[in-house]
């Protein structure tokens, strides 16, 4: 099969993700049923769930297709009757709510990640280790997400109350929609430094690129990532491949080299 892009006629939706090149897995008695899911997946987790997609298809030959935006904006979507059939969320009050709501798929809520905000600068040296650059309000432009709809946005005005500087800075504050728009406004220099998922400029154990401040837990509430079969994904093995995926060992480890917690 060939490539496939998945173009939910939503709003809210910053990227979509292409249905990845299948591939029909093999078992003993013969091969398996290869089906797909489509998922809603919270911007910051973009570039881990890339990755298990890639390795859910070799593993099981199922498709995972993928739509990403803000929380918030999912939420709306998913009560609008947009066709996901299963939620990566950002935070796990949002899963919760649609559970307690009766859109999902009841004892298939679980946490699939911790996430962790960092303050970032692609300028090498212009971030300090201990975040010091916030208070020498020597920058035009701060970067956060949306913190009405995006975990992440809410985590970061969080830490700048915990500092004091919410009333100093608030000229300063320039809102992405999402957490992706957040670190495209500081990668773009739109802004000089911003507060994003450590995810986004964090793989294999190091910062990617630039200067960062990785936010001690304690600044901020914890940043739990819960996971959710929707309605639409009931009786649907591929959603059902995914959520053991998730809870597995090839999935654990990709999931940690990005920067999360487990």
């Amino acid at each position: 099969m060939g490539t496939r892009i998945f173009s939910p006629q939503y709003p809210g939706v910053t990227a979509v993700a292409a249905r990845l090149s299948a591939l029909i897995a093999l078992f003993t008695f013969g091969s398996a049923q290869a089906d797909e899911v489509q998922v809603a997946v919270a911007s910051n987790f973009t570039a881990p769930i890339q990755a298990i997609a890639a390795a859910f298809e070799k593993d099981t030959g199922h498709t995972l297709v993928a739509a990403y935006g803000a929380t918030g904006q999912f939420y709306a979507q998913i009560n609008n009757g947009a066709p996901y059939e299963m939620f990566l969320s950002a935070d796990d009050t949002t899963p919760q709510k649609l559970e307690s709501e009766g859109h999902t798929v009841k004892g298939s809520r679980f946490t699939y990640a911790v996430g962790t905000l960092a303050l970032w600068s692609p300028k090498a040296g212009y971030v300090d280790a201990t975040g010091e650059v916030l208070k020498k309000n020597v920058y035009q432009h701060l970067s956060i997400a949306n913190p009405k709809t995006a975990p992440y946005g809410l985590a970061a005005t969080q830490v700048l109350a915990t500092l004091g500087l919410n009333e100093q800075l608030k000229d300063k504050i320039v809102e992405g929609q999402n957490i992706t728009q957040a670190y495209q406004f500081v990668s773009t220099g739109n802004a000089e430094l911003g507060f994003v998922a450590l995810s986004q400029i964090y793989k294999d154990g190091q910062v990617s690129s630039g200067s960062a401040w990785i936010v001690p837990a304690r600044m901020h509430d914890p940043i739990k990532q819960d996971a959710v079969i929707l309605d639409k994904g009931k009786g649907n093995p591929a959603a059902q491949a995914l959520v053991d995926y998730l809870k597995g060992p090839k999935a654990a480890a990709i999931i940690k080299s990005y920067g999360y917690q487990l």
